[in-house]
């Protein structure tokens, strides 16, 4: 009988918002549409895409006693996941407003972590958690935490696998003092040319080469419905993601391929196969109203199957 993989987890877990137009945007005038609040957070929705993929997933993050803290917890309980969360009782617990156009497509987004900015590099200093992270094989974070936070993981990773999510443009700089220590990285196009110190129009396959110059081993870039971009030491391959045909929302799509490929990992994949499976979940990602969205094996095989295997880039 073989052990389950254990992944710890640290980073945003919080209130999400997603408000979509019913018609075309308008810029700087009132746009008719719809609000749906839910749990998210890029690091708890990679989570529960790494639990539905036989992963035990512990997680670590930071919130308030409040209403929206009491939801955070409830829905990380009912997704089978390890609850090793600080809870701040005098403390409004963060939260993420996301815009999106009619098609489903982020116009703009608002995030309120200001506890996540206050508490998280402290708390690297429990006991509790260095146990957590000691009995692990695999750590995954995202830049909702602070640079100084992220570093002090690094120190403590050894020979696990680490992976990390780059969030945002704005928020993708605080991996930068870590990057030699990632075992893989996951961001979109924007945030890799704005680690890269490109422009937002220059070829991707510039920032790979910056980003291996500045000491990163290996990453996954994607671009929307457009070709997702990988890179380790094996060279730099391209996959091109099935059309999906009902697109619900696409907010946490990165979250899910990111915890569908550690997974992967985790269980001996390659990085071209485990980012396969990232695909896959991605894509049951985009198809859900749900920045989370529950799946079981059947419909995971059937969207892997619909995934191409990576190409080469010349």
């Amino acid at each position: 009988m073989t052990n389950t993989p254990r992944l710890l987890a640290m980073g945003g877990a919080h209130i999400d918002r997603r408000g979509r137009l019913s018609g075309p945007h308008i810029p700087a005038t009132s746009n008719p549409g719809h609000m749906r609040e839910d749990v998210g957070g890029g690091v708890l929705n990679a989570a529960r895409c790494a639990v539905q993929r036989g992963i035990h997933v512990s997680l670590f993050s930071v919130r308030g006693g409040d209403a929206g803290g009491e939801r955070v917890t409830e829905a990380i309980a009912a997704s089978g996941i390890e609850d090793l969360s600080c809870v701040f009782l005098d403390r409004t617990t963060p939260s993420y407003t996301a815009i999106l156009d009619d098609h489903g497509e982020l116009i703009t987004g608002l995030a309120d972590m200001e506890l996540y900015e206050r508490t998280f590099p402290r708390q690297m200093r429990r006991r509790k958690l260095r146990e957590a992270i000691a009995g692990v094989d695999a750590l995954l974070c995202d830049a909702n935490m602070p640079a100084e936070a992220i570093a002090a993981l690094a120190t403590q990773r050894d020979a696990r696998l680490f992976g990390a999510i780059a969030v945002s443009p704005a928020k993708a700089g605080r991996l930068l003092p870590s990057l030699r220590d990632l075992s893989v990285l996951f961001m979109n196009g924007r945030e890799a040319r704005a680690l890269a110190g490109l422009a937002e129009a220059g070829p991707l396959s510039d920032a790979v080469l910056k980003l291996e110059a500045l000491g990163l081993s290996a990453g996954v870039i994607t671009a929307g419905s457009g070709l997702i971009l990988l890179f380790d030491q094996n060279g730099i391959f391209e996959i091109e993601p099935p059309t999906i045909e009902r697109i619900a929302d696409v907010t946490g799509a990165g979250d899910a391929l990111a915890g569908a490929t550690m997974a992967a990992l985790m269980n001996g994949e390659s990085l071209s196969e485990a980012v396969r499976h990232g695909i896959a979940g991605a894509g049951i990602a985009i198809g859900s109203a749900s920045a989370a969205p529950e799946f079981d094996t059947t419909i995971f095989s059937a969207a892997l199957a619909r995934v191409p295997a990576a190409r080469a880039v010349s």
